[in-house]
């Protein structure tokens, strides 16, 4: 089968099934994306802006931040663009852009969850010499790693995709992801997967070792440690907890999504499990920290509380 020849344009068919609630859903979107733009550019403005925060965990929250506006800016805006003009078509060029960009923020977030993990495992097991390990030239090489791994890991097996040739022009959903183009192309497409599917081991495997041996170490400490350690620990880790089970749930979905049918649930259904894993994290994850962190709390409370004046901790 012959593939497409020049420029082609993708149609995202999803969308016509929002034609009828399209300006509420442009509504329900909009303002997702102005509340991920919100919480955590409040977020970075209170960590920078406070010398007291310039701790390895909050900078590590701050690059957390930077990644959910990330993935929420590469999803949202070219949602809405595609919602509000029919025909609902991207192009190709613009959609493996999309999937490009979709897909790294997933890594870097997995990552900067497993170097969170890493510094909440030097801070409980070590807690003497942690400010003597984690330096921060340091924290700026497992920033930098935090990035430059996922970006890099990731094209390299995006390269395979890019090279296909595609026969069909239409995805079933709101915006492009490796599995769909894969999907699209007229090539023998066993290889892609199978590779896709070693990929996902490559690119995931080194932060799951970190996060499983950081919070093995955590346990055992837990188990041998007085009462008030264990509270002192469970208060530490319960934000790190909360942010990994929200990644867990979103991967859940997309894992569902993408490899099984889902067309006998609601449509709301399958587009809020479509859309949590890209969503969510970023909306949820300011609003566990904000909360859970006493001194990033208090500077948030003082940034609202003193008319967009912030004040230094005492």
């Amino acid at each position: 089968m012959s593939g497409f020849k020049g420029s082609i344009n993708v149609e995202l068919i999803t969308f016509y099934r929002m034609e009828d609630l399209k300006y509420l859903y442009f509504v329900i979107f909009f303002m997702l994306y102005m509340l991920v733009l919100f919480a955590n550019i409040t977020v970075i403005f209170v960590v920078i802006s406070n010398k007291v925060l310039h701790k390895p965990m909050h900078i590590f929250l701050c690059n957390l931040a930077v990644n959910g506006i990330y993935g929420s800016t590469a999803l949202l805006p070219p949602l809405l663009a595609t919602l509000m003009s029919p025909p609902h078509e991207v192009s190709l060029a613009c959609c493996k852009a999309q999937t490009y960009f979709l897909h790294t923020y997933a890594i870097i977030e997995f990552t900067i969850l497993s170097v969170m993990c890493y510094d909440r495992y030097v801070a409980i097991c070590y807690p003497l010499q942690y400010h003597t390990i984690m330096t921060i030239t340091k924290v700026y090489k497992l920033i930098a790693f935090s990035w430059g791994y996922p970006l890099v890991a990731f094209a390299l097996f995006f390269i395979l995709t890019l090279r296909l040739t595609h026969c069909r022009n239409i995805i079933g959903r709101v915006y492009c992801s490796n599995y769909s183009l894969v999907k699209l192309s007229c090539d023998d497409t066993n290889v892609v997967s199978a590779i896709g599917l070693l990929s996902v081991v490559v690119y995931t495997f080194p932060q799951l070792v970190m996060t499983l041996y950081s919070y093995g170490h955590i346990l055992k400490i837990c188990f041998t440690a007085a009462k008030e350690s264990k509270i002192k620990a469970m208060k530490t880790c319960s934000p790190h907890l909360f942010a990994i089970l929200n990644y867990s749930v979103g991967c859940f979905f997309e894992i569902v999504q993408s490899r099984f049918d889902t067309s006998y649930l609601p449509f709301e259904t399958q587009i809020f499990m479509s859309l949590y894993f890209l969503i969510f994290p970023p909306v949820l994850n300011p609003a566990i920290y904000g909360l859970s962190v006493q001194a990033l709390r208090g500077n948030i409370f003082r940034l609202c509380g003193s008319k967009n004046k912030l004040l230094p901790l005492k």
